[in-house]
């Protein structure tokens, strides 16, 4: 699957070769020699609660436009994965959090992504709808619209959370997800 066909750094032609030392394809540009690597995107977000509650927002944009989701999106570079956790909060939630531990990561192989969900807290219980929000809402466990979450990592994430919070115990949950329609992600 050809992803690029010129060079980003000299704008001439690529083509498909495996690279000396490599073992995958890759897009080799003929005139620099530039080998193109794609990896896989990272997001990172927050499960930010108050006062036993747990932060949503519904989503203004695509994907899934008018579901609800975590405060999550892609990891800019130069800032940490709980910096981008924060600012991710803070532009979709109008919230400042107080990161407390990683809690959820999620390979998801077949989109080329990496979702990282920190565990924080709501500073003062202070929350709005940023641009790309149409509302957010604090959820007790009973009250998740759980037929209208955006994605498979959201439902899975809370649902560990609930679960958790049943031995008052938070550890790290690591899984890979696949699609939607085989029930594992």
């Amino acid at each position: 699957m050809k992803l690029m066909s010129f060079c980003n750094a000299c704008g001439h032609q690529t083509q498909e070769q495996i690279p000396l030392g490599d073992h995958q394809v890759r897009q080799v540009c003929m005139q620099c020699g530039n080998i193109h690597y794609i990896n896989p995107k990272v997001i990172c977000g927050a499960l930010a609660i108050w006062q036993d509650k747990v932060l949503l927002c519904r989503r203004a944009i695509e994907p899934r436009y008018g579901l609800w989701t975590l405060p999550a999106g892609y990891m800019e570079l130069f800032e940490t994965m709980e910096q981008g956790s924060a600012r991710e909060t803070r532009e979709e939630a109008e919230a400042e959090v107080e990161i407390e531990h990683l809690y959820c990561m999620y390979n998801i192989p077949r989109i080329g992504q990496i979702y990282v969900l920190f565990k924080a807290n709501i500073i003062e219980g202070q929350f709005g709808a940023g641009e790309e929000t149409i509302e957010s809402r604090l959820f007790a466990e009973h009250e998740i619209p759980w037929e209208q979450l955006a994605f498979p990592s959201v439902e899975r994430t809370l649902r560990h959370y609930f679960a958790d919070r049943v031995q008052n115990q938070f550890p790290l949950h690591l899984e890979t997800l696949g699609s939607r329609l085989d029930h594992t992600g």
